[in-house]
């Protein structure tokens, strides 16, 4: 954690990227905070709220850290093809500055033009050096940059790949703490048969979701509270930013109701909202499926996850960890270590009643 604090403090300088810096803080300041939770929780419920934060910040950590490397990268090459390009120039004041360096033997003081000329040439010299002096500052000034972007670019390997390992660790912390927590009240009991037979005579998402009340047993018949004033203010579950929106026909032609995020692989997904588990597992031609119910007749359908948590008829606080998204088999391969960026796509579907309603005029989206 430490090493990955130092670099991402290295990349807030000004000249790399600013927002990435200061994201930088903030990550390296949440690792810390969650780190101290960690060592302090005393139970399962503790441990999954600490390692959720931990994981969070790991991700924002490297997120921001990837920015301030691309930072570095497009930097770097700006000043090489500036020093490129001013080649000639550079090896021009070079030898003048070598040439003023050296003592003159006395013959060389002496003007074509005599004293007067002598003095004419000096005080030429003497105009023209400061100019000189300010251009050997800004050339040693970019040969500098780019030695220290080179430095941080060749120790931002080894700090990924442990920074990787650190997320990675607190994930499969977190799946176990998840296994033993027991504190999660439940609204029902899920029927197995029932949903297996759900799961067969179903054809559509449409049809699964309208027959979710007959896979429970002994619901408690107490609502939750109504989410309607929450619209268009509530986080997404997961980092990332609209790849396709509702509608939006997807590389087969196919159009959903749904928007389709891209999210950086093994992505924390949690719950947006205060929700119950109606379901979780696979269905249709969607993957790993959660779907939560956070009010009466409201759901919430998430689809595309690599691993799902909890248990169907859990009621989940907000911000509780559900799921992950496919994690990298190693860094190098994927956009994970990388500059790939987000090579995961999770999607998501609201339905109120029995119709869709579009995500985003629930979600507050990253527009980036």
């Amino acid at each position: 954690m430490k090493r990955l604090a130092l670099i991402l403090g290295l990349l807030t300088t000004p000249a790399i990227a600013q927002d990435a810096g200061e994201a930088a803080r903030r990550a390296a300041q949440d690792l810390e905070a969650a780190s101290v939770l960690l060592d302090s929780a005393e139970d399962a419920k503790d441990r999954v709220a600490a390692l959720t934060d931990t994981i969070r910040a790991y991700e924002d950590g490297l997120a921001a850290m990837r920015e301030g490397l691309r930072g570095a990268a497009i930097r770097e090459t700006e000043l090489t093809r500036k020093l490129a390009a001013q080649e000639q120039e550079i090896s021009q004041l070079l030898g003048v500055l070598t040439a003023m360096s050296g003592r003159s033997a006395p013959g060389a003081m002496l003007h074509p033009q005599g004293p007067l000329g002598t003095a004419r040439s000096g005080m030429l010299v003497a105009a023209v050096t400061p100019g000189l002096a300010q251009q050997a500052a800004n050339l040693r000034a970019d040969l500098e940059e780019v030695s220290a972007l080179r430095d941080i670019q060749q120790n931002a390997a080894q700090t990924l790949a442990e920074g990787l390992a650190g997320v990675q660790q607190a994930r499969t912390e977190l799946s176990q703490a998840i296994a033993d927590r027991t504190d999660l009240p439940k609204r029902f009991t899920e029927d197995p048969v029932r949903t297996a037979i759900l799961i067969s005579a179903t054809e559509t998402l449409q049809g699964f979701a309208s027959g979710l009340s007959q896979i429970a047993e002994e619901e408690d018949i107490q609502p939750m509270p109504d989410i309607q004033a929450l619209k268009g203010t509530i986080p997404l579950p997961v980092r990332g930013v609209v790849l396709r929106q509702a509608g939006d026909p997807d590389a087969a032609g196919v159009s959903r109701p749904g928007i389709v995020l891209a999210t950086r692989p093994g992505a924390l997904v949690t719950a947006p909202t205060a929700a119950t588990i109606r379901y979780n597992g696979p269905l249709l031609d969607y993957g790993l499926v959660t779907i939560l119910e956070p009010s009466p007749d409201v759901l919430f359908v998430l689809a595309g996850l690599d691993t799902v948590y909890g248990e169907i008829g859990q009621v989940l606080p907000a911000g509780s960890p559900i799921g992950l998204m496919a994690a990298p088999t190693n860094a190098s391969s994927t956009g994970e270590g990388g500059g790939a960026g987000r090579s995961e796509t999770l999607y998501i579907e609201v339905r109120q009643g029995d119709a869709p309603d579009d995500p985003l005029r629930w979600f507050v989206t990253d527009k980036g």
